[in-house]
């Protein structure tokens, strides 16, 4: 898994443990990896987690509120593997973990993707898209375009 697609796997689970069974399970392995950064460090993420958690359990849209704290999680994320990329392994087994404990209705990820205006969206979940482009135009049969 590359790192921008385990930052975002990594903070997208750990946003949707918060205020589930599983979320002991996430707030301690989340706990253990900033740990590296000292018993200070720890302390404040765990103290960050909890206020999210609250936020959540408070409103009225909690995957409105899951949307809005993911940007935070990923860059907390990230900003732990620049400074400790020994960290990635550890973080892909935490997702591992706190997915096999989320609800049923919470492993199922959606992603929604729009083109307008003549764009294109190559999207995917869990695998690659290949995608080979080429000039607008007419073919002849050689693969070039007139």
């Amino acid at each position: 898994m590359m790192l921008e697609e385990l930052i975002l796997a990594g903070g997208t689970t750990v946003v949707g443990a918060m205020a589930t069974d599983s979320w002991a399970v996430a707030r301690g392995g989340i706990g253990r990896l900033f740990r590296r950064r000292g018993q200070d460090q720890q302390s404040a993420i765990e103290a960050q987690l909890d206020n999210h958690v609250a936020l959540i359990e408070r409103a009225g849209d909690t995957e409105r509120v899951r949307q809005s704290l993911l940007p935070v999680w990923l860059l907390e994320l990230e900003s732990l593997l620049d400074e400790y990329p020994d960290a990635a392994g550890d973080l892909q087994e935490l997702i591992g973990e706190i997915r096999d404990r989320l609800p049923e209705d919470q492993r199922a990820w959606v992603q929604n993707n729009v083109a307008k205006d003549g764009g294109q969206v190559f999207a995917v979940q869990g695998g690659n898209v290949i995608v080979h482009q080429t000039a607008p135009g007419r073919r002849d049969g050689s693969g070039e375009a007139h």
